[in-house]
């Protein structure tokens, strides 16, 4: 298992998907994200402007899942919908026959709990870097391409992603290998 972290929009999903393409079929990507808490729960919380901090995740759940890939022969796991804005239960297949399994995520090296425990179920983890001022750019067309206002997104952005980015950064030194920062979107 490959862990493939950095701060939001750092490119770490399209990365992930890159690296599928060149590995081929033995391989899948199993994205934090599916493991967002639901809105309902967010809202009950009073966490739902803050989607996307380190606590508006099932970390449980997601090590579970974790876990189960090195002793289950097929783990389900969730995928985020970036239309709804929701987990989808159970979108992700893994069988054993998938050798490279990229998980992809912002805290996968967080040294707090229960974030800490994340390393430990995988095999290495690259930090992807990537300047502020281009994450916030990035960022910024990602949530008006799903509809939010101008306004909405810089809001997001300063209010939400930028802080959990410094979070990310402060434990980039746990990585086992980075990855230059990529100017590119595409990257």
């Amino acid at each position: 298992m490959l862990g493939i972290t950095g701060p939001p929009g750092a490119g770490k999903s399209t990365f992930a998907a890159w690296l599928v393409s060149e590995l081929g079929e033995c391989s899948i990507v199993l994205p934090m994200d599916g493991f967002h808490l639901g809105n309902a729960e967010l809202d009950e919380r009073g966490s739902r402007q803050r989607k996307g901090a380190p606590d508006t995740y099932d970390v449980a759940g997601f090590l579970c899942a974790l876990r189960a890939l090195h002793t289950c022969a097929e783990v389900r796991a969730p995928a985020y919908s970036r239309v709804t804005h929701e987990p989808e239960v159970d979108a992700i297949a893994i069988h054993p026959s998938h050798r490279v399994v990229i998980v992809e995520g912002n805290y996968l090296l967080v040294d707090s709990l229960p974030w800490c425990e994340v390393k430990a179920e995988l095999n290495e983890v690259w930090y992807l870097d990537v300047l502020p001022e281009i994450a916030a750019t990035r960022l910024r067309n990602r949530h008006m391409s799903v509809g939010r206002s101008l306004k909405e997104a810089d809001g997001k952005v300063k209010t939400v992603d930028l802080p959990n980015g410094e979070i990310v950064r402060a434990s980039r030194n746990l990585a086992d290998r980075w990855i230059a920062e990529a100017r590119d979107a595409s990257v």
